[in-house]
């Protein structure tokens, strides 16, 4: 079957066709590194991550650029009111960004630029944009003229006429009060570059067009973010790219928010959950789990209960695993995922109905360890590992697993070593048929929020 996306330029689901056979070329707007990463931004990098995983998965060589704003006007008050350089607060949180990442299990991207690393391909295209009539110099600053690109607004189906878009502190010179600023003209204390027009500062928009010109050419497949950004950004980079002779995208792809309180959870509104507070409550994997299974264009509505769902059934995913790794050993990734979940998967990334695919082969394969039938234990493992390692969640994957600096497997040996010892009484206590002092070792280590679960080859403990 096709791989089928949703492309918000055609506002339906279209088969994907790849400009290079083979091959995919992925554009993600990436972080404006003005502050540390909550779990908003971070859901777009990881829905995102597993559209790579799928697209390789089903055999694509994929180019993924995911680039940087590490200038823009928040940045500049933030270090303004810190009074600390631009560059620091930016490249801080550049470093936030990535540990977030990082953490949670995305793979690296191709490449990933940052916008001041680009100023000269900048000042490229907005020569050309100027030399072909759809940009103009105004004061030491650069606006794209909206009018002398017929196509405006295709993206976010909104009519010229109705548009208000008032000019930010600094933008003179405007020929129409909707035309945007490419380059900004400087001023005193603020960064700056010397340009043909004056010393100044890119504007967002042009470093996106600029940037995904310098490494996926022209015309590359798909170009994704957060459905914020269909207006003004990715607007406003469609008329720089193609004013100025790019083909530029031909799917767009967003992701939808996590909301909290039925509002889009963003710093300003002081409703943010930073990934870092996070990942100190919940373990990575199910923070991964919690962001990346409910379907990308859908909202994500923030609580504790709904994380707490998703430990839950995480948690039956691992138990599974480990009871058949206890009894068989290692058990490689099955060749291919289960045609029902890839059906799912080619579906616009259907990954609640490829959820319903893992553990319905979980329940399956419970239902083999009960029956003592280990051969198709293994297989229904072998079959979740590869299903899995396409959501980047695979528990067994050393990225998980352990084989690193993580204090929270060395965490995990010592309570291990405690909770056995504990174990142990509780089993004398039982061959001496003190049963009262084995129950209340038990219930003891329960309300420690420990899951005791005796077995042909002794107790196993889990967190419950």
């Amino acid at each position: 079957m096709t791989i089928r996306l949703y492309d918000t330029s055609a506002r339906q689901i279209r088969d994907f066709t790849p400009l290079t056979p083979g091959c995919v070329s992925i554009y993600l707007c990436g972080a404006t590194v003005q502050a540390a990463p909550h779990i908003g931004h971070i859901r777009s990098g990881l829905n995102f991550d597993i559209m790579r995983r799928w697209f390789e998965y089903r055999g694509y060589d994929v180019t993924f650029v995911r680039n940087v704003t590490d200038i823009d006007d928040k940045i500049i008050k933030k270090a303004d009111e810190q009074g600390r350089p631009w560059w620091s607060i930016g490249y801080e949180n550049e470093v936030a960004f990535n540990t977030a990442y990082d953490t949670l299990g995305c793979l690296r991207p191709t490449y990933e630029p940052r916008a001041t690393g680009h100023i000269p391909e900048m000042i490229e295209m907005m020569r050309g944009l100027i030399e072909r009539g759809h940009a103009y110099a105004a004061d030491g600053n650069v606006y794209f003229d909206v009018r002398s690109f017929p196509e405006y607004l295709q993206l976010s189906n909104q009519e010229l006429d109705n548009l208000l878009q008032p000019s930010g502190e600094g933008e003179t010179g405007k020929r129409d009060p909707r035309d945007f600023a490419m380059w900004k003209a400087a001023k005193e204390g603020e960064p700056s570059w010397e340009t043909p027009w004056g010393r100044g500062r890119p504007g967002w928009h042009l470093e996106c067009s600029a940037m995904a010109h310098k490494y996926l050419g022209a015309a590359f497949d798909i170009h994704g973010g957060g459905i914020d950004l269909i207006f003004p950004h990715h607007e406003n980079e469609i008329a720089q790219a193609k004013a100025y002779g790019d083909d530029f995208a031909a799917y767009w792809t967003h992701n939808a928010w996590v909301t909290m309180s039925g509002e889009k959870m963003a710093k300003s509104l002081g409703n943010s959950v930073l990934v870092s507070e996070m990942v100190q409550r919940w373990r990575p994997i199910v923070l991964r789990y919690y962001l990346g299974t409910p379907h990308y264009r859908s909202m994500i509505e923030y609580s504790e209960d709904a994380l707490r769902e998703a430990e839950s059934a995480f948690a039956r995913i691992e138990g599974f695993v480990q009871r058949v790794v206890e009894k068989a050993g290692a058990v490689e990734p099955a060749a291919e995922v289960p045609p029902a979940f890839a059906e799912a998967m080619d579906d616009d990334l259907g990954v609640p109905q490829a959820l319903a695919i893992v553990h319905t082969t979980v329940r399956q394969g419970n239902s083999a360890l009960t029956a003592d039938d280990k051969e198709a234990a293994v297989a229904r493992l072998a079959e979740l590992r590869a299903m899995l390692g396409v959501l980047g969640l695979d528990p067994l994957d050393e990225r998980w697993s352990g084989g690193g600096t993580d204090r929270g497997e060395d965490l995990h040996g010592v309570v291990d070593s405690l909770v056995r010892l504990v174990l142990e009484q509780r089993q004398a206590a039982r061959s001496r048929k003190d049963y009262a002092t084995a129950d209340a070792i038990r219930d003891q280590l329960q309300q420690s929020g420990l899951a005791i679960e005796d077995t042909p080859s002794g107790p196993r403990w889990s967190l419950s």
